[in-house]
């Protein structure tokens, strides 16, 4: 070796060296640096500033938190599952890297009979049966805060979206446990209706119970029940709920401006045409069947440059809804499902809804003012059109046959959010009524009254308008079956967890309206789902084959057993029983071997999969780098060679 080509080996060995002195030196300082960089596309790991602001409420009220995570991460629990709970562990992390030490995040794994699966239980978290490999996932926080603490039992994959939120809600609830009063003004019997004792005795009335809405709310909230001819609202109520405020006054209109402007929410069901809303006092029996008239907020409306169009209602032919009018069912365009696609599914308030029933509601236009800030939740398609209000209620056949679509969606419910204006800048709406011994051309105090009212919000207001009020009536809700007393709900639309979601982020932390619903951090990859499906059938057709033999060992007994019966034959078991029942224990037991051990192969496919994958994304680069280095270097001999 001359001393040219040795001169180079050194050079190169040495700048190799010096590299991995800086390579090394460099991940040492950034080690003690507390600057992150959140490359995912969708900034996964960047905590929205509502989130940042309630962890910040720590420092003010000096207080820490612990944050309890509960997973068992065995071998049978399903890939997604585990991807999930790492993203839940990395954003935790972030919880606690943004508290400055006051989060402790401690992860637990709960297994069988331990001391983890005890403090599991005792927390309110339990495991849940997931899939088909039969195995319970535990995969829940607990959030405490001497002496409160809060859980989330479970934290579905389904709610990724939400994952952000929910932990930021728990910890707000947690540091924030008194109740939130929230109030319901409305002319609706939403409240139920007491008994008369009369007709009670008499054993021809019952009483109404509250509705659904009201009964979940108050499981939550202290929830009031606000006179519509009220002049103020309690300083107390955080939210006030107002649903179909037909011939409201600008009197109570006032107070609810007034509400707005010392930082109360609002949240106003508004609506073209009430089915719940009868006539008080009816004349005859077709006037107790018609729908009760329209209701709307006016001289709100007009100061936030909205319009509600309630004299006439939404028809939608593609949200149509098929209901039952005389021996058949027919689409009606104004009665609307509205499923995913007319929902806002980028908005916190509304991305977890599959289907919002919106029977005969009306539908907001205008641009609103420059200081408010307008987010739509629900809208019709193109397909929609406006119809009168009393031919809604008939054939909707003729509506369909005439049908128009004016090529504009509609917005059915919308947010606005932003600094408002009062609606009524010359104060407080009317005078006080002459009184009865004040003669007419008396002499009145001519001092000019002072004007208290307040003329703009000292920080920024939430307003959410629904076109509809009925939505929320049990009816178009819920059903409701009595089950051995016992009353069993069960939803059949997203109606009540779309009013619920509105209260609930209202009375919440303020903050929390500003913790954005992200997108899916699932990524799926279609190949990989595709190997995985094949290998799953496989395997489950051999699983089926097993529990059909099952099946018709266990049909064959209940043959022998019946014949026995027929026979007499009640207490002695024939031969043939005797060898049929021990052939069927035998072949149950060797079936249970055999379903565990494909399962065992369904997994253990699965796993070579994946670790196929992460052998690719490990080393894949650094080979691909490699060659390429290879291939640098023989070019540059050939080109030194060639000199």
């Amino acid at each position: 070796m001359n001393q040219k080509q040795t001169e180079k080996l050194l050079y190169s060995v040495a700048g190799v060296a010096i590299m991995f002195g800086i390579i090394v030196a460099v991940n040492i300082i950034l080690s003690f640096a507390k600057t992150r960089i959140d490359l995912t596309e969708e900034k996964l790991f960047t905590l929205s500033e509502g989130t940042r602001k309630i962890i910040n409420q720590l420092n003010e009220q000096d207080a820490t938190a612990e944050i309890r995570f509960y997973f068992n991460n065995d071998r049978d629990v399903h890939p997604v599952i585990k991807n999930y709970a790492q993203r839940i562990e990395d954003l935790l992390g972030e919880f606690s890297q943004a508290s400055k030490g006051r989060i402790e995040i401690k992860k637990l794994n709960p297994q069988p009979d331990s001391d983890e699966a005890d403090a599991a239980r005792l927390d309110g978290i339990e495991g849940h049966a997931m899939g088909g490999i039969g195995t319970e996932v535990y995969l829940g926080v607990a959030i405490s805060i001497v002496p409160e603490k809060i859980a989330i039992p479970f934290l579905d994959p389904q709610r990724d979206t939400l994952l952000e939120y929910d932990l930021a809600r728990a910890l707000s609830q947690v540091m924030n446990p008194k109740k939130a009063v929230v109030g319901i003004m409305t002319p609706l019997p939403m409240f139920g209706q007491a008994m008369n004792p009369m007709m009670m005795r008499m054993g021809q009335q019952q009483g109404q119970e509250p509705w659904i809405f009201v009964q979940e709310l108050q499981k939550d909230f202290e929830v009031k029940q606000i006179q519509m001819d009220v002049d103020s609202i309690d300083s107390e109520i955080k939210v006030l709920v107002v649903a179909h405020p037909k011939d409201i006054t600008d009197k109570t209109q006032y107070a609810i401006d007034q509400f707005i402007m010392r930082g109360g929410k609002l949240i106003a069901f508004l609506d073209a045409m009430s089915l719940v809303d009868k006539p008080q006092n009816p004349q005859n029996q077709f006037m107790a069947q018609m729908p009760g008239g329209p209701s709307s907020l006016d001289k709100l409306l007009k100061a936030w440059g909205v319009e509600f169009k309630n004299t006439q209602v939404v028809a939608d032919l593609t949200y149509s809804t098929m209901l039952n009018r005389g021996q058949r069912g027919e689409p009606v365009p104004t009665f609307l499902t509205v499923p995913e696609t007319g929902v806002n599914a980028s908005d916190v308030l509304t991305s977890q809804l599959k289907k919002v029933m919106i029977p005969f509601g009306g539908a907001f236009a205008g641009t609103p003012v420059k200081e408010l800030k307008q987010t739509v939740l629900l809208e019709t398609t193109k397909d929609s059109q406006f119809v009168d209000g009393m031919q809604a209620q008939f054939s909707s056949k003729d509506i369909i046959d005439k049908f128009n679509p004016s090529g504009t969606k509609q917005a059915l419910a919308i947010r606005l959010e932003g600094k408002f204006k009062t609606a009524f800048p010359d104060g407080k709406p009317g005078e006080e009524p002459k009184k009865d011994n004040e003669k007419e051309g008396e002499k009145k105090d001519d001092a000019p009254k002072s004007d208290s009212s307040l003329k703009e919000a000292k920080q920024e207001g939430v307003v959410i308008l629904v076109g509809d009020s009925d939505f929320v009536y049990d009816q178009f809700a819920v059903q409701v079956q009595n089950f051995f007393g016992q009353k069993l709900m069960q939803y059949f639309n997203d109606n009540l967890s779309f009013a619920q979601n509105m209260v609930e982020l209202l009375a919440g932390d303020s903050n929390l309206i500003q913790v954005r619903s992200r997108a899916t951090s699932s990524r799926p990859f279609t190949v990989v789902k595709e190997l995985e499906t094949e290998a799953q059938k496989k395997h489950m057709k051999t699983i089926q084959e097993l529990e059909e033999k099952l099946q018709q060992s266990q049909a064959r007994l209940n043959e022998l057993q019946q014949h026995k019966k027929e026979s007499g034959q009640r207490f002695v078991l024939s031969p043939e029983q005797q060898a049929e029942i021990t052939k069927f224990r035998k072949e149950e037991a060797e079936a249970k071997v055999k379903v565990k051990q494909v399962r065992k192969e369904l997994r253990k496919d699965i796993e070579s999969l994946e670790g196929f994958l992460k052998g690719v994304n490990i080393a894949g680069m650094p080979l691909l780098i490699s060659a390429a280095g290879i291939a640098l270097f023989f070019i540059r001999k050939n080109r030194s060679a060639a000199k």
